[in-house]
């Protein structure tokens, strides 16, 4: 199962937003790409017209008070065109992403290692990607593990993203989670309608940097593939 979609007895409703969906992604990849290829994006037609880094703040804190979960905003790397925002759904504050993005004060954060060296720590986050060139966002069920190597005493830090939503304990606060968003009319993407090619695209040379060929997820979001997993040391 991904993005909660569930023989619900709404079929006509959803395809409805299905299709409202479909002509707002049409929309965007004309405008931001009118050659249909990789990495020619008008740099003019995106400019101003995502979510902005005041917009991704806010909404952490809107999703921290409507889901009763600890949140962060994190801006995105450079070669990105998203920011994010995670949810902590399974685990406990502090939390993982707060050491990484070094979001914890000193007296905590040597608490939080001291844990870490006891025994290995997983977390689970929604993942919400908000596009810098478009109001769209997306969001991907994330696990964060932190253990400590015993060599060096560095912590490990794993991300490992799935392609959309899979565990069904996460499903009612996505629900929650995509009411905010409608809220601030900020358009939900379901994750499994991205992660495929857009029609008639030419991938360009995305091949020789990241393999394969882009998702749609990756002219709006971010470059990498969309279960990428990262790996971040702290010494």
């Amino acid at each position: 199962m991904s993005d909660g979609c569930t023989s619900c007895g709404n079929k006509g409703g959803c395809d409805t937003r299905k299709g409202a969906m479909f002509g707002a992604l049409d929309e965007a990849l004309a405008r931001l790409y009118p050659t249909r290829r990789w990495n020619e994006r008008d740099e003019a037609a995106g400019f101003g017209t995502g979510l902005a880094a005041g917009e991704g703040d806010a909404l952490a804190a809107a999703l921290s008070a409507r889901l009763s979960a600890a949140t962060l905003y994190r801006p995105g790397a450079d070669e990105e065109t998203c920011d994010y925002v995670y949810v902590l759904c399974v685990g406990r504050a502090p939390s993982l992403v707060e050491l990484r993005e070094s979001a914890l004060d000193a007296a905590t954060a040597e608490s939080l290692r001291a844990a870490i060296a006891e025994a290995p720590i997983t977390e689970v986050y929604l993942r919400v990607a908000l596009s810098t060139l478009a109001r769209f966002a997306a969001v991907q069920e994330v696990s964060l593990s932190a253990e400590m190597d015993r060599d060096t005493g560095a912590l490990i830090l794993t991300e490992a993203p799935r392609t959309g939503i899979f565990a069904p304990t996460l499903l009612r606060r996505l629900q929650a989670l995509v009411a905010v968003l409608a809220e601030r009319e900020i358009r939900h993407l379901d994750f499994g309608e991205i992660v495929e090619a857009p029609e008639a695209f030419d991938p360009g040379d995305y091949a020789a940097s990241y393999g394969g060929v882009p998702s749609i997820a990756n002219y709006l979001f971010y470059p990498q593939p969309p279960a990428a997993i990262s790996t971040t040391t702290l010494t």
